[in-house]
C-alpha cells in the first residue's frame, strides 16, 4: 500500500503533524529515533502551552490578547523574528486546544510556584509526558503506524521533491537491525535540533579569549537523542537555512544536573530573588530585568560568557517559599563569608560585592508579583526590581551552568511549512517544530512559546502534507489561512 505521508520525529511538534494529517484523510506513519520508553523528544519534559485568549478562559484567568502576547515575544526576541509567522503561531494558540483536548491533553490551572503564569499559561495535566502519551494513544487508534528505534539520517530529493527516506532500525542497544528504504507523497521532518550533538555545539561556539571551549561545560536539558543529523543533512543538501548556530533556548540550570534529560526541575528560579556572582565573585548581569518566564532563559547564556561557564545564585531566608525549589539542595550557611568560603570563591572579593549590592539597595515596596519599586542606585549592575539586602540568616548558594532546551538554528520556511530550497518551496518535503523554530526565535524566548510553536506549525504541516499527498485543491483554505482570516474551526474552548 502505497504511503501518503511520512512524519520524522517523535514529539508534539511531529505527533500533531501525524494527527492532523490522519484527520485529513492521509495514511501516515511516524518514525521515532528514541525507544519506546523514551518518545516524545523534548516535548515530555515540557509543562505548558503559552496561550492567546481574549477573555478568562477555563484554567487561565484574565485576558492574554494578540498584541500583549506579540510585545512579549518582540521583546524578548529584539525584533530577531518574522511577525507574520510570529502572529500566526499566536493566533493558532488561541484556537488549538479543543482540537488538543479532543485527542486527549487535559488542562489544569498554573502550578503553585510558577511565576506570573496563571493569565498567559495552559499547563498540562501530569505535564509533558502525559501530552505525548495522549497523543500516542490517539495515534494509535486512529491506525497511524509508529516505529520506535527509527533513525532517519538521510532523504532522497530530486530538485527539491521528497522521493524517500533511508531508516536505520535499531535496537534498543543501539544496534542496526536492518536498513529500509520508505517512499512516501510528502514527508513533515520534526526531529529536533541539534542541541544533543555536543562537537556541533562545541564548533559552533568555538573558543573564548580565555582558551575556553564553553560548550564543554553545557548541560542538555532535554533528550540525548536531537542530534540534528537530518537537518544537517537538509543543509548540506541545500536547503535554505535560519538562525543563528549559538542561539538556543538556554537556561541557568543546577551545575550538578545530569548531561541529558535533567528538565524542568534542575531549573534554578530564584535569580530574581537575590543576585548571581560568577567564579570570580562578581555580579555580572542585572537579576530584576524582568518577570522569571521572560528573562529566565537568557540566564543560561549569560553564564556561558561567564569564566568557566559557571556561576552561582544568591539568596537569604526571605526568599525561602517564594519560588519552585530545584531537585538539589543548595549549600547554606549562617553568614555569607561562610558561604562565600564553602563556594571555594574568594572571600574579600564576594563581600565586596555583597556589600556594594546590599548598600545599593533603595527601600521600597517589595512584591514579587508585579514590577516593583525595590532597585538599586550607585552599583553596576543595576538590578531594576525585587533588589532586597541579603541580609537575614539562613544564606543560600544554587551553582549553574548552561542548560541548552533546543537550538535556534533550522530551515527557512513561511506559513506553508514547505522547505525550501533556493528560495523555492519543496512541493511535498514540510518542516515542524525546533527544526523550524528559528523563524520566529531569533534569539531569546519566553515561557511555553515552544509549545505554541510546535503545536501550531505541527499541526500547519501536517494539513499541508495531507493536502499534497491527497491533491487537495489550492481553492479550500488551509489552516494557516483560516487562522490568520479568524475563520478558524474550535475557535470556542470546550471545557475537559
Amino acid at each position: 500500500m502505497s504511503l501518503d505521508v511520512l512524519v520524522i520525529g517523535g514529539g508534539n511538534a511531529a505527533l500533531s503533524a501525524a494527527l492532523m494529517a490522519r484527520e485529513a484523510g492521509a495514511s501516515v506513519m511516524v518514525l521515532e529515533s528514541a525507544p519506546r520508553e523514551w518518545r516524545g523528544g523534548n516535548s515530555m519534559h515540557t509543562r505548558n502551552l503559552r496561550c492567546m485568549h481574549d477573555a478568562p478562559q477555563d484554567v487561565l484567568v484574565d485576558a492574554y490578547p494578540e498584541e500583549e502576547f506579540w510585545q512579549d515575544l518582540l521583546k524578548v526576541t529584539g525584533g530577531l523574528t518574522d511577525e507574520h509567522m510570529a502572529r500566526l503561531a499566536i493566533r493558532h494558540s488561541h484556537h488549538c486546544r479543543p482540537w488538543m483536548v479532543k485527542h486527549g491533553v487535559r488542562f489544569q490551572p498554573s502550578l503553585s510556584g510558577a511565576l506570573h503564569t496563571a493569565r498567559t499559561n495552559a499547563f498540562f495535566m501530569g505535564g509533558g509526558k502525559a501530552l505525548i502519551n495522549a497523543y500516542y494513544r490517539s495515534a494509535e487508534k486512529l491506525g497511524i503506524q509508529i516505529h520506535y528505534n527509527a533513525e532517519v539520517n538521510e532523504l532522497e530529493l530530486e530538485n527539491g521533491v521528497f522521493k524517500a527516506a533511508l531508516v536505520k532500525h535499531k535496537s534498543p542497544q543501539g544496534e542496526v537491525l536492518r536498513t529500509e528504504r520508505i517512499t512516501a507523497k510528502a514527508c513533515v521532518m520534526a526531529a529536533g535540533g541539534f542541541e544533543s550533538n555536543i562537537p556541533w555545539l562545541k564548533e559552533a561556539w568555538g573558543q573564548n579569549a580565555q582558551g575556553e571551549f564553553p560548550a564543554d561545560n553545557f548541560l542538555i536539558r532535554g533528550t540525548k537523542f536531537n542530534q540534528g543529523t537530518l537537518l544537517k543533512h537538509l543543509l548540506d543538501k541545500g536547503a535554505d537555512q535560519i538562525g543563528d548556530p549559538t542561539q538556543a533556548h538556554m537556561v541557568a540550570i543546577d551545575a550538578r544536573a545530569p548531561l541529558y534529560d535533567g528538565g524542568i526541575c534542575t531549573r534554578i528560579d530564584c535569580v530574581s530573588l537575590g543576585v548571581v556572582v560568577n567564579k570570580n565573585a562578581e555580579r555580572f548581569y542585572d537579576e530584576g530585568e524582568d518577570f522569571w518566564p521572560k528573562r529566565y532563559a537568557i540566564w543560561g547564556r549569560l553564564v556561558a560568557q561567564q569564566p568557566g561557564q559557571v556561576g552561582y545564585s544568591i539568596t537569604d531566608a526571605k526568599a525561602v517559599g517564594r519560588f519552585m525549589p530545584p531537585v538539589f539542595e543548595g549549600t547554606v550557611a549562617q553568614t555569607l563569608p561562610d558561604l562565600a568560603q564553602k563556594l571555594g570563591l574568594s572571600v574579600d572579593t564576594f563581600m565586596a560585592t555583597l556589600n556594594a549590592y546590599n548598600q545599593a539597595c533603595v527601600p521600597g515596596h517589595f512584591d514579587h508579583t508585579v514590577l516593583d519599586d525595590c532597585h538599586t542606585e550607585g552599583v553596576t549592575p543595576a538590578k531594576t526590581h525585587w533588589a532586597l539586602p541579603l541580609d537575614t540568616a539562613p544564606f543560600y548558594a544554587y551553582p549553574v551552568k548552561p542548560g541548552v532546551t533546543f537550538t535556534y538554528l533550522g530551515l527557512k520556511t513561511d506559513e506553508t511549512t514547505a522547505v525550501r530550497f533556493q528560495d523555492q518551496a519543496s512541493p511535498n518535503l514540510f518542516v515542524a517544530g525546533e527544526m523550524m523554530a528559528g523563524n520566529v526565535l531569533g534569539k531569546g524566548y519566553t515561557a511555553g512559546v515552544g509549545m505554541t510553536i510546535g503545536t501550531a506549525f505541527g499541526r500547519i504541516s501536517g494539513e499541508q502534507a495531507a493536502r499534497a499527498a491527497l491533491g487537495t485543491p489550492a481553492s479550500v483554505p488551509t489552516l494557516a489561512q483560516r487562522v490568520m482570516q479568524g475563520t478558524a474551526d474550535l475557535d470556542t474552548f470546550v471545557s475537559a
